[in-house]
């Protein structure tokens, strides 16, 4: 049954999708922090381990409440590696090991690019699709991401 909460059937739709490709670029974004927390070597090891560490985690948890944000607007949530890569705008770099401070721009890049997407999402839900409770939802994770860009740039300067 479609929610009846003053959302209109075609904004649900385009919400989803939204929710979709959030969804998708965590999980990638996920997948590439555990990768880093597992291959990451050399001096500051443990530092660098215990940092994409809590990172991952973060991220985990944020998966979580998009998947569950998509379902209490009556959505279906992707699920499958495949789909995951087919909504995502992040790409994965198979095979690739890069050093500890490429595994901190690549990542940092990332961040970025996930803030930059969910500012103009932010925007299209509170104003084109007048959800403003995915809108807020979507702030308090950009705020999330800005925290670990913040982090991961601190590396820089």
């Amino acid at each position: 049954m479609k929610p009846d909460i003053g959302i209109k059937e075609k904004n649900l739709d385009a919400i989803t999708a939204i929710l979709s490709n959030v969804l998708a670029d965590a999980m990638v974004l996920y997948s590439k922090t555990r990768k880093f927390h597992w291959n990451v070597k050399g001096e500051s090891f443990m530092e660098l381990h215990k940092l994409f560490e809590d990172q991952y985690k973060q991220l985990e948890e944020g998966i979580d409440e998009i998947a569950e944000r998509a379902n209490k607007l009556g959505a279906a949530v992707i699920g499958t590696l495949i789909e995951f890569l087919e909504y995502a705008s992040l790409k994965e770099a198979p095979g690739k090991y890069p050093s500890k401070n490429e595994m901190l721009k690549e990542l940092l890049n990332d961040h970025e690019t996930v803030i930059k997407t969910l500012r103009k999402n932010i925007d299209d839900c509170s104003e084109k699709y007048k959800d403003a409770g995915t809108a807020d939802f979507l702030t308090g994770l950009m705020e999330k991401h800005e925290t670990i860009a913040w982090t991961l740039r601190r590396y820089f300067n």
